[in-house]
């Protein structure tokens, strides 16, 4: 009898394993089999739920995922991972920012200074959910309370200067981002954030050859396992589109869509942000009514704004939105 349960922990092991694995390479049918088969083996296992749960966030299936996630934290009450992650779904694309606040601080309470990296991930995402919440103030004094490392996973420096730099900490988010950097130079996400710091820092040219450095790396990410081809994106788009209220409707009536991948190298030279998902062109004058005359789409940074391919629509809906009114005064303020 020992010696089944022994060859069924090992096979629940190597299940557990080979999921993570293919995760890792984006290959979310077969991580589902192998965490499907981890619950057939032991529909206890908090491991197992978590690996599904995982999975299914990144697929955009939020509901799913949460409930896996849920099932873990039930099973193993000081499960941090699952905490943590089922809390980036409150936040997004769930919205519920009190639940997200609540599982980060559960989170917190289970970790010690010793668990620097993990510290500093959930404190991360308790400044992300403040900063959604418009409580500055409280996520400053987060920024302020970070690990200084040094971390395991230099990727934790990165974000901890990331998130200094988005409560306007100028100085104290430089050293860890120029550190980043330099150590994961084929980083797109390390030359993006060095590209906003030297904006911040005013320096202009610095910024556009970061900025530029940051797009070549993107263009060369393979795209999510979901992704879909350029003719079904376009579907998409037209699918969002109709989701707009009437008075955005009207101003992007008769426009040209266009769907790209990401912004050209010559217009990010020209300032504009190469993650940014759209570019509204062709604008009416001042004196005129609000009007677009071509919409620029990029695909790559909608699918990576995206939570999953669920979520793809709303995300188009939502960039377009907030685009619009950031461009024309007087529009109404796009829906949360």
């Amino acid at each position: 009898m020992e010696d089944d349960t022994l060859t069924a922990m090992s096979q629940l092991d190597a299940h557990l394993d080979r999921g993570w694995d293919l995760v890792a390479k984006g290959d979310f049918q077969g991580a589902t089999l192998s965490a499907e088969k981890s619950l057939e083996l032991d529909d206890g296992s908090p491991e197992a739920h978590h690996l599904l749960g995982y999975i299914y966030q990144a697929e955009g299936r939020a509901e799913e995922a949460l409930e896996h996630y849920r099932a873990a934290i039930e099973l193993d009450e000081g499960f941090v991972d699952a905490m943590l992650h089922a809390a980036e779904v409150m936040l997004h694309p769930v919205g519920d920012l009190d639940g997200a606040l609540e599982l980060v601080r559960e989170a917190l309470e289970w970790l010690t200074d010793e668990d620097a990296d993990l510290r500093a991930e959930a404190m991360l995402l308790e400044i992300d959910v403040l900063l959604v919440r418009k409580d500055e103030e409280a996520a400053k004094k987060i920024a302020r309370a970070l690990p200084e490392g040094p971390f395991e996973n230099p990727g934790v420096g990165l974000q901890v200067g990331r998130a200094r730099l988005d409560v306007g900490d100028v100085d104290g988010a430089a050293p860890a981002i120029e550190a980043a950097a330099e150590a994961m130079p084929q980083s797109s996400d390390a030359h993006y954030y060095l590209a906003l710091l030297r904006e911040a820092q005013k320096d202009q040219t610095a910024a556009m050859l970061a900025f530029l450095a940051s797009r070549e790396l993107d263009a060369a990410t393979p795209d999510p396992p979901w992704t879909l081809t350029p003719r079904q994106f376009e579907g998409r788009v037209r699918s969002a589109l109709g989701q707009l209220p009437e008075a955005l409707t009207r101003v992007i009536e008769g426009a040209l869509v266009v769907v790209t991948e990401l912004p050209g190298a010559e217009v990010v030279a020209e300032g504009v942000d190469p993650r940014q998902p759209l570019l509204l062109d062709a604008l009416s004058g001042p004196e005129e009514p609000p009007k677009v005359g071509r919409i620029f789409v990029y695909k790559g940074n909608i699918e990576r704004l995206a939570a999953g391919l669920f979520q793809l629509d709303a995300e188009i809906a939502r960039a377009l939105e907030a685009e619009l009114v950031a461009t024309f005064e007087g529009l109404a303020e796009p829906t949360a």
